[in-house]
């Protein structure tokens, strides 16, 4: 056998195994045989290019290449279903079911409701093509090189009988056991916990190095089958040919004709779902015919044939031992309570946020108390209550703090806000390390080749004290022993790249408080420069719509500071953009003057953000929502369904991309 042949046995070999000891827990060798045939096949590979093969076993461990996620159109959107939260509700589903289908006989399809992130999972000829997020429903993020990691979804399907061409989507999960040993990891290390599994999930998915994914040990359960050429009208019996073909379909899965049953499934897995090794959050009935889910249809924003019921959140109680004080990036000081360890909802629950101090007192809170924690949506802790009976006699009421726990400067809690500050942005850590991490964000300066651990990194290690400091950094700074040349140059380049973002983006990424994304934008179309906004007074503030005296007094702060005018002297040296440009400056044409204009669905020739610059430099205004004042509805692929309805309720006429671009012509 020569090495090609030798490659392709390896490979096939590999899959098999990987099929057998992540889906159906049955291998047949051990870890240190299986490790042996992947080194081979890496050094094969290596010795022969010409053989290279995107599901290749050897793709599973990941790359640090990535550079960046493409936003893909769903070819069938991937809407939400409507919730319910008690038995009533699942009862009048079932009638308005049986109402619908003018009393056709029907069966239901319980299933359980996983709690992680949503995927859509695309085979050509038995091969992983694409995997996609939910994103809003109508596209959303390509992390098919990132998915690839995850043992449990196959890169070629093992079985046999399968359509050419199909889509499967599921949920893409953190089992318990990784989750709580990935914090642990974390804090060992003193860097931030993850909230929960689910948070874990979507944040390592959306990790630009496929390494870190591939070692967080994330699961997938597939649920819900489409395509041309299914291999039947039920929805269960798809899934079940879905599990020969070599797929992981939940054991879980019941198809019933009656409420009761439904109801009796309901309050099984209540109870037996604390047992399971991942996070689930409710149960999902679907009718199963896929004949009669076309005939029930959609309302404007979920499936008539589909309803998601949601558990009760656990309650149990313990004892509060101390309260401890975290600071945020804008210098918000949120209070924690730290409590007994108690098992709740499959984690053990230690900690829980006490938001403000406003909530302490509602509570009437002292240290010792025995106190109600829930998991909000199953997944935040919070404390809902105090058996004040329990009370121990000597006991001391808790009291916010007056300094900032990191940096010891007197806190401040400013009109109208229910949360103390601290002050001292300019020289507390967390403030520091949070400005740095918002500047980068994909919506402020999209410096996409960064991300909060590596921030942390360059801060402790002297690297960066600001944002400005972002624009010094040199490849030999970052590359540690040499071996992440590669990554280095991505994130310097990526850096130099972020000098190209608009201005109106460059004031979103100051941070400055209380400015979000759109006040941003308003004040860079007002001012037009840094220096103008730099200068600008209270009154001339408030002139801009939807700026108040809290933001404006925000904003003169910020730009009163010695160390802040600094920085973005630095920034204006280094190159970034502090000023409109002069086309954006110079009004197109007043086409669109008075006209309200909603923008919705996916677009060919420009971005919805350039959409939106189009639309203001016509003299036309960008809103969010129809309503009977809107002009008209700038409608692309894959327009959302209940924006469509509410614009032909209403009689709002539809424009599309190329008769928009013809208006303004």
């Amino acid at each position: 056998m020569d090495e090609k042949q030798r490659i392709e046995q390896l490979r096939q070999e590999l899959h098999e195994h990987n099929y057998r000891y992540y889906v159906l827990n049955q291998p047949v060798i051990g870890d240190q045989e299986f490790d042996l045939m992947m080194h081979e096949l890496q050094d094969l590979e290596a010795r022969h290019p010409e053989m290279a093969d995107p599901n290749s076993p050897t793709q599973r461990v990941g790359s640090d290449l990535q550079t960046g996620f493409r936003q893909v159109a769903h070819r069938y959107p991937m809407l939400s279903l409507a919730n319910t939260y008690n038995e009533q509700d699942v009862r009048d589903w079932y009638e308005s079911v049986r109402k619908g289908l003018a009393g056709e006989d029907f069966e239901v399809c319980c299933e359980m409701k996983y709690d992680g992130l949503s995927i859509s999972l695309t085979y050509v000829d038995g091969h992983l093509m694409q995997a996609v997020t939910r994103g809003d429903g109508v596209q959303g993020d390509d992390v098919t090189q990132n998915v690839k990691t995850i043992r449990t979804i196959p890169l070629i399907l093992p079985g046999k009988g399968y359509p050419r061409e199909f889509e499967i989507r599921g949920e893409i999960l953190m089992p318990w056991a990784s989750f709580e040993r990935l914090n642990a990891e974390r804090e060992a290390a003193e860097e931030p916990l993850f909230a929960n599994p689910r948070n874990a999930a979507s944040g390592t998915l959306k990790s630009l190095d496929s390494r870190i994914v591939a070692q967080r040990s994330l699961d997938a359960y597939l649920y819900y089958l489409l395509g041309e050429e299914l291999p039947a009208d039920g929805h269960f019996e798809n899934l079940e040919a879905a599990r020969n073909w070599g797929f992981k379909i939940s054991e879980g899965m019941r198809k019933v004709k009656t409420v009761e049953e439904i109801i009796d499934f309901i309050n099984y897995w209540d109870t037996e779902r604390k047992n399971l090794p991942v996070a689930t959050d409710g149960i999902v009935l679907k009718v199963n015919s896929l004949r009669q889910q076309r005939s029930l249809g959609y309302t404007a924003k979920s499936p008539r044939w589909a309803i998601a019921y949601k558990f009760k959140a656990e309650r149990e109680c313990t004892r509060l031992l101390e309260v401890t004080y975290q600071v945020g990036r804008t210098g918000a000081v949120t209070p924690v309570a730290n409590m007994e360890p108690v098992q709740l909802a499959g984690t053990v629950v230690k900690r829980a946020t006490l938001n403000n101090e406003d909530f302490i007192r509602s509570f009437d809170l002292h240290i010792g108390d025995m106190v109600y924690v829930e998991k909000g949506g199953e997944i935040i802790p919070k404390i809902v209550g105090v058996n004040i009976d329990e009370r121990p006699i000597i006991s001391q009421p808790v009291q916010f703090i007056k300094r900032c726990p990191e940096c010891g400067t007197p806190l401040v809690r400013y009109e109208g806000e229910a949360a103390w500050y601290c002050p001292n942005d300019a020289g507390c850590p967390p403030q520091i390390k949070g400005r740095i991490e918002h500047f980068i964000a994909r919506k402020a300066m999209n410096i996409d080749s960064l991300g909060p651990e590596t921030v942390n990194e360059y801060y402790q290690r002297r690297i960066i004290h600001n944002i400005a400091d972002l624009y010094d950094i040199e490849v030999q700074q970052i590359n540690g022993d040499g071996s992440r040349t590669k990554s280095a140059q991505r994130i310097v380049n990526g850096i130099q790249k972020s000098k190209e973002v608009p201005f109106e983006r460059v004031v979103f990424a100051l941070g400055i408080r209380f400015v979000g994304e759109t006040s941003a934008r308003l004040l860079a179309r007002h001012f037009k420069s840094m220096d103008a906004l730099m200068n600008a007074g209270l009154e001339e503030l408030q002139e801009v719509e939807g700026i108040g005296e809290v933001m404006a007094k925000s904003i003169i702060s910020y730009f009163h500071d010695p160390e802040n005018q600094t920085i973005i002297e630095r920034l204006r040296g280094y190159g970034l953009q502090m000023a409109l440009s002069e086309e954006q400056t110079m009004p197109a044409s007043d086409k669109l003057a008075g006209q309200s204009i909603v923008i919705s669905g996916v677009f060919a020739h420009h971005s919805r953000d350039e959409y939106k610059l189009i639309i203001e430099q016509n003299g036309g205004k960008n809103v969010g929502s129809i309503s009977g004042k809107t002009s008209f509805i700038l409608a692309g692929e894959n327009m959302g369904p209940s924006k469509l309805e509410k614009a032909q309720m209403l009689g709002v006429r539809i424009v599309s991309e190329d008769e928009f671009l013809e208006m303004l012509a």
